[in-house]
């Protein structure tokens, strides 16, 4: 069942766009001068809730379950970065209402946008008016107001990946060398054995030419060749880890502070 809107009652109260999804929680609500009703609240985004976002109570209602505007997470995800430290000035204005896609309200006889003030319901006093420009206490301490910046740098994440290299072939190939071998040979020679004869008597002698013929054998090299398997050979491939050293340049963020006589100091 939706409630009428008290500011001190949307304070922390969770913020839900039109399809459930939970924007997160009502920092500081902002009321129109003229009618003193809530016009704009800030939403606490961004990790630990740093981090606050405009966002138009044009439509909106409130329930147990919240806040439920009518404009997505990502509009307020995409709205102008504004301080939310009091008013609005009329261009911040201008710029939440164009993003947004909402009409511009009517100016004063000065051409003013009538200003908003950043109110927060008071619990204990239970009164939504507020003095115009003030900021009322909602029994909590006062929430750190100081600014803050988040430094980034760059780091080199170093991992491995395996790429081919190039590749390794197992040939053979035929040479001719020339080999000696020293192989013992044989033959036969010729010489004469003399044996003298005791017994003359025994043999008729005559005188006369003879010729007694006798072969001669001898062995020669004889070369013949085969083929024979002598060896095996296989490829295996085996890790070897080896230290390489990875430079690349990085970049980081450095905090200075600037004061208004143009003096740095680095931090």
């Amino acid at each position: 069942m939706a409630k009428t809107m008290q500011p001190q009652e949307l304070i922390d109260s969770a913020v839900v766009d039109p399809t459930g999804n939970k924007l997160g929680k009502v920092g500081n609500v902002y009321l129109a001068d003229a009618t003193r009703q809530p016009e704009w609240i800030t939403v606490k985004t961004g990790l630990f809730g740093t981090k606050e976002s405009f966002v138009p109570l044009s439509g909106a209602h409130a329930d147990q379950d919240g806040v439920h505007v009518r404009v997505d997470k990502d509009a307020v995800s995409d709205a102008p970065r504004i301080e939310a430290d009091g008013h609005l000035s009329m261009e911040e204005s201008a710029q939440l209402y164009k993003h947004y896609g909402l009409p511009m309200p009517r100016t004063s006889p000065d051409g003013r946008m009538d200003d908003r003030t950043q109110g927060r319901g008071d619990a204990g006093r239970g009164k939504a008016g507020m003095d115009p420009g003030k900021r009322a206490d909602s029994g909590r301490k006062e929430r750190d107001t100081e600014p803050t910046m988040t430094r980034s740098e760059e780091r080199l994440n170093v991992g491995t990946e395996q790429v081919e290299t190039g590749h390794v072939r197992l040939r053979k190939y035929v040479v001719t060398e020339e080999q000696q071998v020293t192989v013992p040979v044989s033959h036969e020679e010729v010489r004469i054995e003399r044996e003298p004869i005791t017994k003359p008597g025994g043999e008729r002698a005559e005188i006369a030419e003879d010729e007694q013929e006798v072969v001669l054998h001898a062995e020669k090299p004889v070369v013949d060749k085969e083929t024979v398997a002598v060896e095996r050979a296989r490829l295996k491939t085996e890790t070897v880890t080896e230290d390489q050293t990875i430079s690349g340049k990085v970049r980081k963020e450095q905090f200075e502070v600037v004061d208004d006589e143009g003096k740095h100091r680095k931090s």
